[in-house]
C-alpha cells in the first residue's frame, strides 16, 4: 500500500492540491437525484431502532413521511424531530405514518428515540440502503463520518406527493400539516 509520504515525494504541489480540492468538493457537494413526484415508495427494507426490518412497501396505505436527518443527538436533528413528536396526535388524526431515517446505528437510534419520546419508528441506515434509494445526498464530515442531506418525502397511498429538499427542523410538522390541509380540499369542478 502506498503511503502519504509516497504520495506527497510524487506529486506537484499543484498537483497535489487539485487533488485535495476534487476529493473535498465530492465529499462535501455529492449529488444524488431525489425521487420525483409521483414517484412510488421505494422498495427497500430498513433496520428500526429495535433492530426489527421494515418493508417500505408495506407502507402504502395513507400517508407515510419519510424524514432524513443528518446525525441524532444534534440540535437540528432534534428540534425536527420533536416537532414531528409534538404534533404525533394530530398526524395520526390525519393517517400519518412517520418514519425517520439518519446514517446512525440501531443502538444510536434506540437512544435518540428513548431520549426524545420518539412516538415513531426510527431507520439506523449506516449502509445507506435507504438513503441512496430515495435518491438523498449524504456528506462526509471529517470525525462524523457519512451523514445524510436533511430532506423529508411525503406520500400517500403509496406514491409522492409533496418533498421538501431543504427540510425545516422547528416546523417540520407545521410544514407537512400544511400540505395535508392543501391536499385534503376537494377540488371544486
Amino acid at each position: 500500500m502506498l503511503t502519504s509520504r509516497y504520495w506527497f515525494s510524487v506529486m506537484q504541489p499543484r498537483q497535489l492540491a487539485g487533488t485535495f480540492l476534487v476529493m473535498f468538493l465530492s465529499a462535501f457537494f455529492a449529488k444524488a437525484d431525489p425521487l420525483a413526484l409521483g414517484a412510488s415508495l421505494p422498495a427497500v427494507t430498513g433496520v428500526t431502532e429495535t433492530g426489527a426490518p421494515l418493508d417500505f412497501s408495506t407502507l402504502s396505505h395513507g400517508y407515510t413521511l419519510v424524514y432524513f436527518y443528518p446525525r441524532a443527538e444534534t440540535s437540528g436533528c432534534t428540534a425536527q424531530g420533536c416537532s414531528l413528536r409534538d404534533a404525533y396526535d394530530v398526524l395520526q388524526k390525519r393517517n400519518v405514518t412517520v418514519i425517520g431515517v439518519s446514517t446512525d446505528t440501531v443502538e444510536k437510534q434506540k437512544a435518540f428515540k428513548d431520549n426524545h419520546h420518539f412516538p415513531f419508528t426510527l431507520i439506523a441506515d449506516p449502509d445507506k440502503k435507504v438513503i441512496s434509494a430515495f435518491g438523498v445526498p449524504t456528506r462526509s464530515v471529517p470525525l462524523m463520518g457519512e451523514m445524510a442531506s436533511r430532506q423529508a418525502f411525503l406520500f400517500k397511498d403509496g406514491k409522492l406527493v409533496w418533498r421538501d429538499l431543504k427540510a425545516a427542523t422547528k416546523k417540520q410538522a407545521e410544514d407537512v400539516l400544511q400540505v395535508l390541509d392543501v391536499s385534503e380540499v376537494p377540488s371544486s369542478k
